[in-house]
């Protein structure tokens, strides 16, 4: 192996007798001199590109060198399933230079904790929700364990930063930074991304001003992001990127299994749907057509996602169909094919499924795409047409996390017992918005019973006991509200959980359930506990799960979505059904796109609506904006805006004349702050105002306003 800078004698050694490498890939042998430093550290390589090692080979060696003590690098993942796809690596890693790695989350059993927090290994591989229970817990010397820590990575740091799990990440290794006494030295690890300088600084929290930091990136080859204020056509020229892609249209789930089923035979294939319940439902259709399939989705058991992707992983000619939870990087063998029924929700989801393929020396990356009706289409040809043009979303925290505020000074009331009412906001390090802004909530808390003070020393309180206090307040260390299911167990195996609505609808004869791709008879239901008990069936059954989270789609994709109605074909092959079903829903649709501008329609029926091909959150803006001209019973979409019957083409000049000056934030409904965790401990002015602004897009809003609009009519 040729000189990678300080790496230690003993690591060089096993890479080369011990993994035969001849040499590291060239952004690992890039992130050496930055994590030897001890410089914050944004590591971007596609699937598959050893960023894990790119971390964990200096890490070890400068653990070795300085003889660091105790448990000194904590590995943060989103998914409990990849830090224990990830244990084996990392054991074998550490074992070279006689240090030892281990695992903790909720799976973990109690005698496996107590013999980390004997034990004390050197990595310690978690999630933030699991870090933040061991400094609650009352079973973990929190102070003592944690003394050692110097530095923390962050794998698959895009899937925390866009959500809330982000600020709650942040907001924890802020309290542990506080804790030690001294700064964490922080890597994240992840995928292409449009935003990597901003994503750093994001990571690196209240030490972004003052440490030194670098984004290691040599192979990365994306295109910066397109100007919103301009068309997405305008980013980049079309151009095929790397990838074997087709796109191909075959109206309904099961036209795609019998496509899934013709092709590739003997091959290993990986098989996204965008819901749990299409999912199960290609599940059910593949396996009638003596294909061996395998299923993995979010609401199965732990141990049934395991059994499969493990059997997956050791068979050949197969297919496993899954939803994202196979996006990131959990191995499951090497892949011959990634398939995709639909259109993932954005360019970085899609390039991470597209990464999983194409490992082999002489392989390329490929992916089929197989829409199942006109609109999806548009949708997968708009997404592989912002791809061709090496666009990706940037990465952006959701704004105003004024709930993960109160959740966090709730947990370090917790975690400290008491903590005295001035001090309490300096844990956070001066991060907003956990700083000094806080403290209306900090205020709100007291005064709503959440916490209670004496003699200016804060503790937990009977509101915060009542709603969060069961079972050692577990739900306290968590960030999203999942809406109730039913646990499904066949014998004593706890096959998955379902919507409670399968359980209570009407149905003629047996009630039957779709799961694990096999049709179950529901024997006995316990409502108080909420299990159901089921036996196999030989058919029929259905599958449903109540969808999460703000709808709809961003500015970028739906805009891009115009663009192919106006004629732009993605840089992929198209087959020649995606070619005849594609002109169709141009013929179809022709009136409702035009390429100077935006398009007001009247229809035939009489409806106006104002097509400005914006996305969800920005329609919602306008909406708000002109409230005086937005028809209030039917509103808007991804893609329209439904306007009063009797507007004229002068009262619309009239009315957009200083619109671009009076942008408002959308109305949220009551209703909507059920889906938001912690918000019954903020005032509700506040709960609202963060819903709000989460529903908004005054950027893209303004860039709409901004451009022409023409009335037409049909």
């Amino acid at each position: 192996m040729t000189d990678v800078g300080e790496l230690h004698p003993v690591l060089t050694y096993h890479l080369v007798n011990s993994l035969g490498w001849r040499d590291l890939r060239p952004m690992q042998r890039a992130a050496v001199g930055p994590v030897l430093a001890g410089e914050d550290a944004l590591l971007l390589a596609p699937t598959a590109g050893g960023k894990t090692e790119a971390a964990v080979f200096p890490l070890l060696s400068k653990m070795t060198d300085a003889g660091w003590p105790g448990t000194s690098v904590l590995y943060l993942c989103p998914l409990k399933a990849l830090l224990n796809n990830l244990l084996p690596r990392l054991e074998r890693y550490a074992d070279w230079l006689g240090r030892r790695a281990a695992l903790w989350h909720g799976d973990v059993s109690p005698a496996r904790r107590r013999a980390i927090l004997a034990g004390r290994p050197d990595i310690l591989l978690t999630t933030p929700e699991s870090l933040e229970a061991m400094l609650v817990s009352a079973n973990v010397d929190h102070r003592s364990f944690f003394a050692g820590v110097r530095a923390v990575v962050v794998d698959e740091v895009h899937a925390f930063a866009d959500d809330d799990r982000g600020w709650h990440l942040l907001a924890v290794l802020e309290r542990l930074t506080h804790l030690i006494g001294r700064p964490l030295q922080r890597i994240g690890l992840s995928a292409t991304v449009g935003n990597p300088d901003a994503l750093l600084t994001w990571l690196q929290g209240s030490g972004a001003a003052s440490r030194p930091s670098r984004v290691v990136a040599p192979d990365a080859a994306s295109a910066p992001a397109a100007a919103l204020a301009s068309d997405a056509s305008a980013a980049v020229a079309d151009r095929a990127p790397p990838g074997d892609v087709e796109l191909d249209f075959v109206g309904s789930l099961s036209n795609a299994a019998t496509v899934i089923a013709a092709l590739h035979a003997g091959e290993k294939r990986l098989v996204f749907c965008e819901s749990r319940q299409a999912v199960e439902e290609l599940g059910q259709l593949l396996r009638q057509r003596d294909i061996t399939t395998f299923l993995s989705h979010a609401s199965l058991s732990a141990d049934e996602r395991r059994r499969s992707e493990q059997a997956f992983a050791e068979a050949r000619d197969c297919v496993i169909v899954s939803t994202s939870t196979l996006e990131l990087g959990i191995d499951v063998g090497d892949l011959d094919r990634v398939v995709q029924i639909d259109a993932p929700a954005t360019v970085a989801s899609f390039l991470q499924r597209l990464g999983r393929t194409g490992r082999r020396p002489g392989a390329s990356r490929n992916c089929l795409f197989l829409a199942r009706d006109g609109d999806v289409l548009v949708e997968a040809a708009a997404l592989l047409t912002l791809w061709g043009r090496g666009w990706v979303e940037p990465v952006v925290p959701p704004p105003e996390p004024r709930h993960i505020v109160a959740q966090q000074i709730l947990a370090l009331s917790l975690q400290q017992s008491q903590v005295g009412d001035q001090e309490c906001i300096a844990w956070w390090n001066g991060l907003a918005p956990f700083d000094d802004s806080a403290r209306p909530i900090l205020r709100h808390l007291v005064d709503s019973g959440y916490l209670d003070t004496d003699s200016g020393m804060l503790f937990i309180g009977p509101e915060a006991e009542k709603r969060f206090g069961h079972r050692h307040f577990m739900s306290m260390t968590a960030v999203f509200t999942g809406p109730p299911e039913f646990t499904v167990l066949y014998g004593r195996s706890e096959l998955g959980r379902i919507d409670p609505s399968l359980l209570t609808e009407e149905v003629r004869g047996d009630r039957r359930l779709l799961l694990t791709g096999q049709s179950w008879r529901v024997t006995y239901i316990d409502w108080r506990r909420r299990r159901c008990f089921v036996e196999p069936a030989d058919g029929g059954g259905k599958a449903r799960w109540t969808a999460g989270g703000l709808a709809g789609l961003g500015y970028e994709l739906t805009r891009a979505m115009r663009d192919v109605l106006l004629g732009t074909d993605p840089p992929v092959r198209l087959t020649r059904r995606a070619v005849d079903r594609l002109h169709r829903v141009r013929d179809e649709r022709s009136s409702l796109v035009h390429p100077g501008g935006n398009v007001i329609l009247r229809d035939r029926s009489g409806d106006l609506r104002w097509w400005t091909w914006a996305g969800y959150r920005a329609n919602a803006t306008l909406a708000a904006t002109l409230s005086e001209v937005v028809d209030p019973v039917q509103r808007f979409d991804d893609c329209q805006i439904r306007l009063r019957a009797d507007l004229t083409p002068a009262d619309w000049r009239s009315l957009i004349a200083d619109a671009t000056e009076r942008i408002c934030l959308p109305d949220v409904d009551e209703k909507a702050l059920a889906g938001l965790k912690f918000s019954a401990a903020l005032p509700a002015r506040l709960a609202m105002a963060t819903l709000a602004a989460r529903l908004a897009d005054p950027v893209a809003a303004l860039a709409v306003l901004r451009q022409g609009t023409r009335f037409v009519s049909v």
